[in-house]
This record gives structure tokens, C-alpha cells and sequence, in this order.
């Protein structure tokens, strides 16, 4: 009885250190008869988590390109230099359109679902709709600081509120990475703003 459970253990093993054709976390529990059931779908409240599927992400070089109408577009329309939208899209989701952040951010510039629809976004994983909603909030949130970058980069990472609260840059790791990538990817792609 206990081979299948180890055959089909070494399987999944196997599958997993494939390359991968679709990328699923796997579940499992144990019914009341001791009898081992998995799936790729948590459709049963028992379900946990057994092995979490790598993410694949194509290198940043690649994607960029992919973007740069909507960026030119929302640009265009909000008066944010490209070079600033590419930055902020690296150092948030480094290119991918279908990031999902563990607190909810979704997409290319990682919105809300709240920043979202105040943005009028009502696709967050369409690139375009992304891209303009969140030129839009960077947009705000030069003005509000009065495009002081550092002050904006953090107030579009952690919310204004927090960079009011603290007058400056918020003492959260994630926001002061955020800045500082941000910044470092904005001088690369473009002229360093003073």
C-alpha cells in the first residue's frame, strides 16, 4: 500500500523538476480511510498546501518593449517621463502583467484593488488599463508632493497617508527598497531628475 503513495510522490517530484508546460501548486490531505488525495485545485476545505510550483518570469530585457506604447500613451496623457513609468513597473513587478503581490497589488504597477478602481481600472492584468491607472496615481502623488520623486516614489508604494504621517519616507523596508530600486532603474532608463 505504501509504493503508490511513493510512486506517485517521486511523479509529482518529477513533473515539478520539468520544464514546465503550466505552473500549479499541489494539494493534498488524508481522508477518515487513511487514503491520500491530491490536486492542483483546492476544492475541498481539507485541501493544504503540498508543493508550491515555481514562478518563471522571462528575463526584464524581453518584456520591456512589449510595453512601450501604453507607456508612451500614459505619458502622454499625464505628463509622467516614460522613463520614470518604466522604473516604477520594473521595481514593482519586474515586467510581469500578471503579478500578484501577497497583499493584493495586482498587474504591471502593482495597484490595489481600491487604487484600482479610484483609477477607473477595471482589468488590473490588462497592461494598457494597468499601466494608465497607475501613471494616473503616480501622477497624483507628484503633484501632492510636489515632485519631490523620493517623496511620490514612497507615497505610491505605502500610500500618502504614511509618508504624511512619518514627514518623509516611511521606515518600512519594502518602501525603502521600493525607492531605492525605483530610483536606481529610473537613472538607467533615462536622465536622472534633480
Amino acid at each position: 500500500m505504501r509504493y503508490p503513495l511513493a510512486i506517485l510522490v517521486v511523479c509529482f517530484c518529477f513533473l515539478l523538476c520539468s520544464p514546465p508546460f503550466s505552473c500549479a501548486d499541489i494539494y493534498r490531505f488524508k481522508d477518515e480511510r487513511g487514503v491520500w488525495h491530491f490536486s492542483n485545485v483546492k476544492n475541498d476545505p481539507r485541501f493544504r498546501l503540498f508543493m508550491r510550483t515555481p514562478k518563471y518570469k522571462k528575463p526584464v530585457n524581453r518584456d520591456i518593449q512589449n510595453y512601450d506604447k501604453a507607456i508612451i500613451k500614459a505619458s502622454e496623457k499625464f505628463r509622467v517621463e516614460p522613463s520614470l513609468i518604466k522604473a516604477v513597473i520594473r521595481a514593482e513587478s519586474g515586467f510581469d502583467q500578471k503579478a500578484i503581490s501577497h497583499k493584493g497589488a495586482q498587474g504591471l504597477m502593482q495597484l490595489m484593488p481600491d487604487t484600482a478602481n479610484a483609477m477607473d481600472v477595471r482589468n488590473p492584468f490588462d497592461p494598457e488599463e494597468n499601466i494608465l491607472g497607475g501613471t494616473r496615481y503616480l501622477s497624483l502623488m507628484l503633484d501632492r508632493f510636489r515632485n519631490n520623486l523620493q517623496l511620490a516614489l514612497a507615497a505610491y508604494n505605502a500610500g500618502p497617508e504614511k509618508v504624511e504621517e512619518y514627514r518623509g519616507i516611511p521606515p518600512f523596508s519594502e518602501t525603502m527598497t521600493f525607492v531605492e530600486k525605483a530610483l536606481k532603474y529610473y537613472g538607467q532608463y533615462g536622465p536622472a531628475r534633480k
